[in-house]
């Protein structure tokens, strides 16, 4: 935990800021051994980023009197991701991850080889989601939430929603055997859609690019979602 993420209600009139979840409070008891007097960074979810004095800590929370707040948060990713949806626990660690790097637009998709029962998954419980972007926020020192929306069929939104994503920014989808290598530090807003583990079928491919998007690979080694998405980020920005 590089950052413990408040929100404006967890500060005080008289400035102090309160945590009192008990898994930050375990991280910084028995994690961190932080003690009494100790400086840790704090940040205010969606605004600055500053340091806390820990006055109080028990099992019950814990008590900053914050310092200063005046650091701006990272830059985001120009980029929104459109990512099948994953098998459960890689869509937590998924999440975890693209958070961690600055996604702030992600579109979890339904394809042909998604399997049904992803999507009855507790991962999906809006506080299950919230809680991994946390860590991933927590992680990179930012305070920004991503936003994440559902798309439980793929041909509407191919036809009626990827339109307006794709306006302005360039499209790219990801997938083994298309002709052109993924390209290097982009500086240009685009939309990445990248498969299941078990990649698009053809149809779904041909939706793609007929919609806009042009057809980019990463090698021919065949990888895991978590690692294809943190590689194809790390290589376009």
């Amino acid at each position: 935990m590089n950052l413990i993420l408040l929100d404006l209600a967890d500060i005080d009139t008289e400035g102090y800021a309160w945590v009192r979840d008990p898994r930050r409070v375990r991280h910084l008891r028995d994690v961190q051994g932080a003690d009494i007097g100790t400086e840790l960074t704090l940040g205010i979810q969606g605004g600055a980023i500053g340091r806390g004095r820990l006055i109080s800590l028990n099992d019950h929370g814990a008590c900053f009197e914050v310092i200063r707040l005046e650091l701006a948060p990272p830059m985001p990713l120009p980029v929104h991701l459109v990512l099948a949806l994953p098998r459960p626990r890689m869509l937590a660690r998924s999440l975890e991850h693209v958070t961690a790097l600055g996604v702030k637009h992600i579109t979890l998709l339904h394809t042909r080889r998604v399997e049904k029962s992803y999507w009855q998954s507790p991962e999906l419980d809006p506080q299950r989601i919230h809680a991994h972007l946390v860590l991933g926020l927590e992680q990179a020192r930012d305070t920004v939430l991503p936003r994440v929306t559902l798309e439980k069929r793929f041909k509407p939104f191919v036809e009626d929603r990827l339109p307006e994503l794709l306006e302005g920014r360039r499209g790219l989808v990801a997938h083994p055997g298309m002709p052109k290598a993924c390209p290097r530090a982009l500086s240009e807003e685009c939309t990445l859609v990248i498969g299941p583990e078990g990649g698009f079928i053809p149809y779904e491919v041909e939706c793609l690019l007929s919609a806009g998007c042009e057809g980019i690979h990463i090698g021919e080694r065949i990888l895991r979602v978590e690692t294809a998405v943190t590689a194809l980020l790390a290589r376009l920005f």
